[in-house]
């Protein structure tokens, strides 16, 4: 039988209330777990971001892993075969033959070192034999040899230019012309100008450190006076670089990168805005370095720097945005850069506590499969170019394969502004020039070329900090050019800079300047 239940007007009203407040209870409840939920993501990235800029500011610098061993090529050399499961999970390690170098053996002095030959004899009271009283023969020598240093010697150059006259009227004197000097009326010889550059733009030494320096030997010369030279000599070169550019810019493969320089004196800039010192090299043909000096590094400043470039050339860059639209202008064929990639695994692995590393640790993953590309590109190094294609197709490729499938899996997992999650998204947003380097093997897997050039200047402004004026951070960026090209073709820079500013005195043409590029210096003089 059906029960009738009669509920009055303020019962029932009773009754929703109850359930509305109950709704609102269970509304709050949820508004109050995601505000916890949001609050504990944002306490992690805080602790994420603590510990990253604790090991920027006292870690070790180094990305090297050791998961990263040249073993894990054997992987390649396996692709293809039939192997069991349990061939598979049976480690075989294999050393390779090899000579140990005797610890502790003297590395032996230069040969070409010119040698003093100081002859040590016993006093004359000594050559006789204690046992029968004969008198001792020479038999020959005992030869040990010390590096000798001699300080560097100062010397002043008099220039006498004769004068001569007519001895019967006053309007016959001639005076002898001075000798040309890429610095009219300059202070330095040519060898004292490759001097100083030599030591500021190969070995780092600040200006005012060289002026102390020659102090010390007797030439007492202002560090602005020295400073002022190097800007001269800076510019003067200028014709010489231009076709350094040139010949850089009809590559097949050019690298760039770019890092800041603080230029006090700019035009309309306060003295803490940045600048930038863009690097650009040639991948293939004559090794070339060209720097630049930029007050920014916007997409049409970036674009200057490629105007003239070869239709078709292969473009190696990190992820920096403006490279994008200077590919598709000048169409070029866009690399990324692997190594960045890689490194903003490294960052998200370094900010896990080591107890809590593990191999299946997500950014450890990556950083392995990351390291058998490079450990292939290592190996196959020495080959020919058709044969590392073929290993890229046959075995990178595979590898690549693997990093996009767990990259695509993972992304929407993670929180998009962790460590992890920046490397993931760069990773993803790099994907489609990361993996064209397959499509050739002549192409690079990284930028880090380009990097290893534009470190010396890195290093060097950790001393010299800042240039003054403009015209100084570009006569620096010339300098940089002639140092580091000679550098990469195998001559010695003061050598090369010693020549180039006694020839450039006497440079007029196209074809004087062309003279003077670092690779056709007359292999006599280097």
């Amino acid at each position: 039988m059906p029960i009738n239940v009669t509920i009055t007007a303020e019962e029932l009203k009773q009754l929703l209330d109850e359930r509305n407040a109950a709704r609102e209870l269970r509304d709050e409840r949820e508004a109050l777990r995601g505000e916890l939920r949001l609050v504990t993501a944002q306490r992690d990235l805080a602790e994420e971001r603590l510990r990253a800029y604790r090991r920027e500011l006292f870690g070790a610098k180094s990305e090297a892993r050791a998961s990263e061993q040249p073993g894990l090529f054997n992987e390649a050399e396996a692709l293809g075969t039939n192997t069991t499961p349990a061939q598979e999970d049976t480690p075989e390690t294999k050393v390779a033959e090899h000579t140990r170098k005797k610890r502790g053996h003297r590395k032996p002095l230069d040969p070409n070192l010119p040698r003093e030959v100081r002859r040590h004899e016993l006093p004359e009271a000594e050559r006789f034999c204690a046992h029968d009283g004969h008198a001792l023969v020479e038999i020959g020598v005992e030869t040990s040899e010390q590096l000798d240093v001699i300080p560097e010697q100062v010397r002043v150059v008099q220039h006498q230019r004769v004068k001569y006259a007519c001895p019967c009227c006053d309007l016959g004197i001639k005076v002898t012309p001075a000798p040309p000097r890429i610095i009219p009326r300059g202070l330095f010889t040519e060898s004292a100008l490759a001097w100083i550059a030599a030591g500021k733009y190969q070995f780092g030494m600040p200006i005012y450190r060289q002026s102390g320096l020659l102090r010390r030997f007797g030439g007492d010369i202002s560090s602005n006076t020295v400073a002022a030279s190097m800007v001269r000599v800076g510019v003067a070169a200028q014709p010489v670089i231009n076709l350094m550019r040139d010949a850089l810019l009809d590559a097949e493969v050019i690298y760039c990168d770019e890092t800041t320089f603080q230029v006090l004196k700019e035009k309309g800039r306060r003295p803490q805005t940045k600048s930038y010192l863009w690097a650009q090299m040639t991948g293939s043909g004559i090794p070339i370095r060209c720097f630049t000096y930029t007050p920014g590094r916007g997409g049409k400043l970036a674009d200057k720097l490629f105007a003239g470039i070869r239709e078709g050339a292969v473009l190696m860059t990190d992820g920096y945005e403006p490279y994008n639209g200077i590919a598709e202008r000048y169409q070029l064929v866009h690399l990324g850069c692997l190594a960045h990639a890689r490194r903003y695994f490294v960052k998200a692995e370094d900010n896990v506590p080591k107890a809590a590393r593990t191999p299946d640790l997500l950014a450890t993953r990556f950083i392995k499969l990351f390291g058998k590309l490079f450990a292939a590109e290592a190996r196959s190094e020495t080959w020919t170019v058709g044969r590392r294609q073929r290993l890229r197709r046959r075995y990178s490729a595979h590898v690549l394969d693997a990093i996009k499938k767990l990259m695509l899996e993972q992304l929407p997992a993670v929180l998009p502004n962790s460590l992890l999650g920046k490397a993931l998204n760069y990773l993803r947003g790099q994907w489609p020039k990361l993996v064209r380097y397959v499509e050739n093997g002549s192409w690079p897997i990284s930028n880090n070329a380009c990097e290893n050039s534009i470190r010396p200047f890195c290093l060097g402004r950790r001393s010299w900090l800042f240039a003054d004026t403009v015209d100084g951070a570009r006569a620096s960026a010339n300098l940089y050019t002639l140092v580091e090209s000679a550098k990469a073709n195998q001559i010695d820079p003061y050598r090369y800079l010693t020549w180039l500013f006694t020839k450039l005195a006497l440079a007029k043409t196209v074809d004087d300047y062309d003279a003077l590029l670092p690779w056709k210096m007359p292999a006599e003089l280097r």
